[in-house]
């Protein structure tokens, strides 16, 4: 069985971004199209909050990400994650403006993925917050997905 990867907006923005000028934005870009060629090693999952957000913008941009989500199953916006979401905010362990990237870690605690793939170490690979969301997900009998970048995820030929 494959490991199951919620992957995040900020992936596919990387994923399908103009060729970026800063050294960071390059890296991140090309690790992730490194991992991107290795995605059959996985079972790829979004959200409808992955979709909306792939669809904000710019519509060349847009239309980039969406093709690329093209077909990846998608998880839905159940009750308990938009209520584990909002207990989040409301408990102050994200803060108001960070509320599509609780969604994000709702929608893959709930629904049980592996993987939660993102390069948004603000609010959803930061490993401050994802120790408090631990804390919360636990006490309702749920687990954190393991959350990080794409480079995490590259094979060992890649590294």
């Amino acid at each position: 069985m494959k490991p199951r990867v919620y992957v995040e907006t900020s992936v596919f923005s990387y994923l399908t971004a103009r060729e970026s000028g800063s050294l960071v934005g390059s890296s991140r870009q090309l690790l992730t199209r490194r991992w991107w060629d290795q995605r059959g090693d996985f079972d790829l999952l979004v959200s409808e909050v992955v979709i909306r957000e792939c669809e904000d913008g710019d519509s060349l941009a847009a239309a980039r990400r969406l093709d690329a989500l093209s077909g990846i199953p998608l998880l839905s916006l159940t009750p308990q994650a938009a209520d584990l979401a909002t207990l989040m905010l409301a408990q102050n362990i994200m803060p108001a403006k960070a509320a599509e990237d609780a969604l994000h870690i709702a929608i893959a605690a709930v629904h049980r993925v592996d993987f939660l793939l993102s390069w948004n170490f603000k609010h959803i690979a930061n490993p401050v917050i994802q120790a408090r969301i631990a804390a919360l997900l636990i006490s309702m009998g749920l687990a954190l997905p393991f959350i990080c970048p794409p480079e995490e995820l590259l094979g060992e030929d890649d590294e």
